[in-house]
């Protein structure tokens, strides 16, 4: 349904293409051969034009981290979670991410690109540690709910666990591995955080057959 309250502008469209034609940059050349005339050529506009609708590189910079945060929200959103269980809110964080890989995703190795560039640039700093921390509040807020629940380790390291889980997941997609290595990964990673009392023979919830959450609890107890 069309927000008319809200209705898209011809300028959202356009920062959207640059914005994807920023990141297949960044993916192909790293953030070091990001050019802003290479931007512009690949949406087939003027460095003029682009200017227009990014004035600086810290506009690019944010626009880019925006795109981000949009496809990692819309994840969320076509898969609700809220009403699911710690477990189960840790199995579809792990079917996300293999999503990812699966379409050939470029967030995560964007993610990667600019974390690594945010150790040296402040301006990239300032957009990527917001990001980093509300997703290991998020993975943090379920593994203590695990533990509290009694489905995940009563001995886990909550914030060392969380952190485990994030390079692990960054430095996957930074090395462009497959979808096998994916699911041995996951599986190790759901081993190590699972009650093992209390999740012998579960299924692994990053199987490619993993179906689509519309809302309705799809429980794995």
């Amino acid at each position: 349904m069309i927000d008319t309250a809200h209705p898209k502008r011809p300028t959202d469209d356009r920062r959207a293409e640059i914005a994807r034609a920023a990141r297949a940059l960044i993916v192909e050349k790293g953030f070091e051969g990001l050019r802003t005339r290479d931007i512009a050529d690949r949406v087939g506009i003027n460095v003029a034009t682009l200017h227009y609708h990014v004035p600086s590189k810290e506009a690019l910079i944010e626009l880019v981290a925006e795109s981000l945060r949009a496809e990692f929200m819309q994840q969320s959103i076509d898969r609700p979670r809220a009403h699911l269980s710690a477990r189960e809110r840790m199995d579809l964080e792990f079917v996300d991410f293999r999503e990812l890989a699966e379409n050939g995703s470029d967030i995560m190795r964007v993610f990667s690109e600019f974390t690594e560039r945010g150790r040296r640039d402040e301006r990239i700093a300032a957009v990527m540690t917001p990001m980093r921390e509300h997703w290991r509040n998020i993975l943090s807020r379920i593994l203590s709910e695990g533990v509290s629940d009694g489905v995940f380790r009563s001995d886990m390291d909550v914030e060392a666990m969380a952190n485990m889980i994030m390079a692990s997941m960054v430095g996957f997609f930074r090395i462009g591995g497959t979808l096998e290595n994916l699911d041995r990964l996951v599986a190790e990673l759901q081993r190590a955080i699972r009650h093992p009392a209390r999740t012998a023979g579960a299924d692994l919830s990053n199987s490619a057959g993993t179906p689509r959450h519309s809302g309705t609890k799809t429980a794995r107890e």
